[in-house]
C-alpha cells in the first residue's frame, strides 16, 4: 500500500501573495510622494531681524503673526518665532514675510486679500 503525501499548513510567515496595487494618488504609495526643494531658501530673506513682527507663510502656525525671538545662520537661515498665541518655533526666514509695526492679524489678513485682488 502506498502512503499518502503529507501536506503541511503554510507557515504564518509566508507571504500571502503580492502586495496591493497602489493608485497614484494614494498615500501609502512611494511613487506618489514627491518633494520640491525651494533652492531660493538658501538666499533667505536679509530684512528679517531680531524683534521683527512677520507672518508666516508656511507650514505650522501658516499665516499667523509672530514675533522673531532668535536669528540663527547656516546654509539655510533660520529663525525661531513666538506667535501671538503664545506658540513657539524654528522656521526658514523664506518662509517668513515682515508686517508693519502696529498690524494685528486681521489687518495682516485685509493686506493679503488687497494683495491678491491687485495681482488679479
Amino acid at each position: 500500500m502506498r502512503r499518502r503525501k503529507v501536506t503541511y499548513p503554510p507557515a504564518k510567515t509566508a507571504t500571502k501573495g503580492p502586495p496591493p496595487v497602489l493608485g497614484a494618488t494614494d498615500p501609502r504609495n512611494p511613487a506618489g510622494r514627491t518633494v520640491s526643494i525651494n533652492l531660493s531658501a538658501v538666499k533667505g530673506r536679509s530684512s528679517i531681524g531680531l524683534g521683527d513682527r512677520v507672518r508666516i507663510l508656511s507650514g505650522l502656525y501658516t499665516g499667523e503673526i509672530a514675533v522673531v525671538e532668535s536669528v540663527s545662520g547656516g546654509v539655510i537661515p533660520a529663525v525661531m518665532v513666538r506667535t501671538e498665541a503664545g506658540r513657539s518655533r524654528r522656521c526658514r526666514t523664506i518662509d517668513l514675510e515682515p508686517v508693519r509695526p502696529g498690524a494685528s492679524a486681521s489687518v495682516a489678513d485685509d493686506d493679503q486679500e488687497l494683495q491678491i485682488e491687485a495681482q488679479s
